[in-house]
């Protein structure tokens, strides 16, 4: 995952997560849907148009930028249609820290996926991020947390784990979309 990077097109400037596969391939752009009008995003960046979800190593992964994670219908749109895993790069500010927190966990427990989330440290002259970079099993156990400051964040996952958690609640199949508009 490389990302966020300003991706400038012929439609505006783009808040771009970009991912590269193991020989260092481009396979997917993902552009953040949801702009922060609180820090004025929507007035230097254009909302991206298409869904974060790739393949890689014949797995289905999705790809989320910082204030996406506060929609769980558009991270369920993604785990619905299989992700196993989800990627997030943020600038969380460490004033919401809890936040953070709260909402990483509860999108891995709510979709049975991981969560391994990138977060920015230090500050600029407006706000202090938070750091905190996680990695969340699908149950909501978090197997990394990093501190405030810059750090390497690792932990080893199984995906397999995915599979056995959707299985034993079957949330994905017992969902009732029709109710849900």
């Amino acid at each position: 995952m490389g990302g966020s990077v300003a991706n400038k097109t012929a439609d505006g400037v783009y808040n771009t997560l970009l991912v590269v596969d193991k020989n260092g391939e481009p396979i997917h752009q993902y552009s953040k849907l949801h702009l922060f009008k609180l820090m004025n995003e929507h007035l230097y960046l254009t909302g991206g148009k298409a869904k974060g979800a790739f393949s890689l190593e014949n797995r289905l992964f999705a790809g989320m930028i910082c204030y996406d994670i506060r929609f769980p219908e558009w991270i369920r749109a993604h785990t619905a249609e299989g992700a196993e895993a989800l990627f997030v790069v943020a600038e969380w500010p460490l004033a919401r820290l809890t936040h953070w927190r709260a909402l990483l966990i509860a999108r891995a427990i709510e979709n049975q996926c991981y969560v391994i989330a990138c977060n920015r440290a230090g500050s600029d002259p407006e706000n202090v991020f938070a750091g905190h970079s996680m990695i969340i099993d699908p149950w909501g156990e978090v197997l990394a947390e990093g501190l405030e400051d810059k750090e390497i964040v690792e932990a080893e996952i199984d995906l397999d784990k995915v599979k056995e958690v959707r299985k034993l609640i079957p949330i994905f199949t017992d969902r009732r979309p029709e109710f849900y508009q």
